[in-house]
């Protein structure tokens, strides 16, 4: 793919967060990886996305070295190649403050898996992160947020919960490229928002029964799976 493909991709992903309210004002930002070509295309720092162009888009490695750009890349850089690093089926990451997500994470809570439409999506609770040690937040603050993303998912597969909540801070989402990460924070805040509600209505709600739960997410993503078209 093409750099200018590549910054057309993830121009319109960020654009989409604003057409689905998921941020205010600079907030959030989208990547998208070539692995080929082993860069990360991803949001320029604090640019309002009125003012965005595609060409704003700015091209790093995975080390973090601007390889191409006239911007600063997002504050949050750190954190989106360290996913990349880890998760090695990944191919686009979205952060947002969206409301009811970044509720759960600032209540330091895991999202429970209350009904189908979670279900659907994720295999059992969104994960809560542990929240950072004051070594970690005095060595690299963003690169340890991956660290803080990736220790949670020991154990986890990254792509059957294809979200977190950060403790005191925020969601992360990813997909198999930058639109389907901006997807799944699109469900992640309705889910979030559905389990507040629920939650709210009648604290001691149970999760979803397990075999229902199992039904739901491996008719759509299991080994004989049926759910749409082929």
């Amino acid at each position: 793919m093409s750099f200018k493909e590549l910054k057309r991709q993830v121009f319109e992903a960020n654009l989409e967060l604003v057409k689905r309210d998921l941020v205010i004002y600079t907030f959030g930002n989208v990547s998208q990886i070539d692995r080929d070509a082993g860069v990360v295309a991803i949001k320029p720092s604090g640019v309002s996305y009125e003012d965005m162009k595609a060409d704003d888009i700015v091209i790093v490695d995975l080390e973090n070295n601007i390889v191409e750009g006239k911007l600063r890349p997002s504050s949050d850089t750190k954190t989106h190649t360290h996913l990349y690093r880890h998760f090695d089926t990944i191919g686009g990451v979205t952060h947002t403050h969206s409301t009811y997500a970044t509720a759960w994470a600032q209540a330091k809570l895991p999202i429970p898996c209350l009904g189908t439409t979670h279900a659907d999506f994720v295999h059992g609770f969104i994960p809560c992160t542990g929240e950072l040690t004051n070594d970690q937040i005095k060595r690299d603050y963003e690169e340890e947020t991956g660290v803080q993303i990736t220790d949670t998912y020991e154990g986890i597969d990254p792509n059957a919960a294809p979200m977190v909540v950060v403790a005191g801070h925020a969601p992360f989402t990813w997909g198999k490229n930058a639109a389907q990460s901006v997807y799944h924070a699109a469900i992640l805040e309705e889910v979030a928002k559905m389990a507040y509600l629920t939650r709210t209505l009648n604290p001691n709600s149970d999760p979803l029964k397990q075999a229902v739960m199992d039904k739901h997410y491996l008719r759509k993503h299991g080994k004989d799976a049926y759910y749409g078209q082929k």
